[in-house]
């Protein structure tokens, strides 16, 4: 059968403005960078920290490449664990105050292995009505196991998903973001280990935009609320803050046990080759002799939110993700497209990521931008913002 009908959906997505082309990096992933051909000052890249080109980094990969090569050829479960993945799990362990970690290829596969290795029937997932993608595809991916949304940081509605579930399944899973991605504020960790821990149910954190970012160097958002120890699974990312790629699973060693026989993504995929094993135990290790680093980032994050705030936008998120709303998704485009031809690279977000009308130029602060860096962008939105209706 022919997919030439394809192209009718193709058509379509591109009448409804979210339709995307991929758009080419010409070299490494650094604030001010080449994309299609053009310079521009990268403000849509979770590179929070500027790790990616971090010298000790890629110190580091080069070492391991030398010493344990290109590639593992294998899963964990056969002979893909070399004696750095042990090793880079014992570091996160460590520094994230669990007794255990495991590495999988990515956050998304992280959520996806967790959820759906620790739930069996008669169970039930409560969960964030904005959490990440990866929960919500993992949530499906565990029928007939249901999953119940509260409305988003709403823990009033939290405690009557939990009171009613009490009554009819065994065990509970609430899960949330620590960070939300889209918008950038932050899940209120405490009020829901609090009703957690009143209603028996089992805690389950994703901290992909925490990592680096929350927390005494960057532990993330339950070391942020000082809940080390009450949260029992916490979900991280070693591709976004941490500067290189994967994702891991926190928490007591019977977790960590548990996932090593049952996960199925960890169980059939290739393990992490050795560059990037090694260049994530140099990340953590800057993480914490570089504090100077999260300093910045915070500093400039301040700078740029006063400074669009000065100009009408919004820009009250918690963290260093600033949603910038158009509104429609045709508009979001527009802003997104005249950005990048005045030098500024702001990536349209449109449906389905965030509502049809709530489309918008999700802009990340960097460690890595300078005040000259923010002051243009500010400029640049403050003049396309006002010529589109948005301010």
């Amino acid at each position: 059968m022919s997919l030439e009908y394809l192209k009718a959906e193709i058509t379509r997505l591109q009448e409804a403005h979210i339709y995307q082309e991929l758009r080419t990096l010409d070299g490494a992933q650094l604030v001010e960078c080449v994309i299609n051909g053009k310079k521009v000052v990268n403000f849509s890249s979770n590179n929070y920290l500027g790790l990616t080109s971090h010298p000790k980094l890629i110190e580091a990969a080069h070492r391991a490449i030398d010493s344990h090569g290109v590639g593992t050829a294998s899963v964990r479960t056969i002979i893909g664990t070399m004696d750095i993945h042990q090793e880079l799990e014992s570091c996160l362990a460590e520094f994230k105050h669990t007794e255990a970690t495991l590495v999988l290829q990515s956050g998304f596969m992280a959520n996806t292995a967790a959820i759906t290795t620790i739930l069996s029937e008669g169970d039930v997932i409560i969960s964030d009505e904005l959490n990440h993608a990866s929960i919500i595809d993992a949530c499906r991916m565990v029928k007939p196991i249901p999953t119940q949304v509260y409305r988003h940081k709403d823990m009033n509605h939290l405690e009557e998903r939990l009171k009613a579930a009490a009554k009819e399944y065994r065990r509970k899973l609430i899960v949330t973001d620590g960070v939300f991605s889209m918008d950038g504020d932050i899940a209120p960790l405490p009020d829901i280990v609090n009703l957690a821990e009143a209603y028996d149910a089992i805690v389950m954190v994703d901290d992909a935009h925490s990592s680096g970012v929350l927390g005494k160097n960057g532990r993330g958002s339950v070391n942020h609320f000082n809940l080390d120890g009450r949260v029992d699974i916490q979900v991280g990312t070693l591709s976004k803050a941490i500067g290189a790629m994967g994702g891991y699973i926190a928490g007591p060693e019977v977790l960590r046990k548990i996932l090593i026989n049952k996960a199925r993504p960890f169980l059939f995929s290739t393990s992490h080759p050795p560059s990037v094993v090694v260049t994530c135990i140099a990340a953590i290790e800057v993480l914490q002799t570089e504090p100077q680093l999260i300093d910045t980032l915070w500093e400039n994050t301040r700078y740029f939110k006063q400074g669009m705030q000065s100009l009408g936008f919004q820009a009250d998120s918690d963290t260093p993700i600033v949603p910038v709303i158009a509104g429609d998704s045709e508009k979001a485009q527009k802003l997104s497209q005249k950005l990048f031809e005045a030098g500024i690279y702001g990536q349209a977000i449109v449906f389905p990521t965030v509502a049809k009308d709530k489309a918008r130029i999700r802009v990340i602060v960097t460690a890595s931008h300078t005040k000259a860096h923010l002051d243009q962008a500010v400029e640049t939105f403050g003049r396309f913002g006002k010529e589109l209706g948005i301010i």
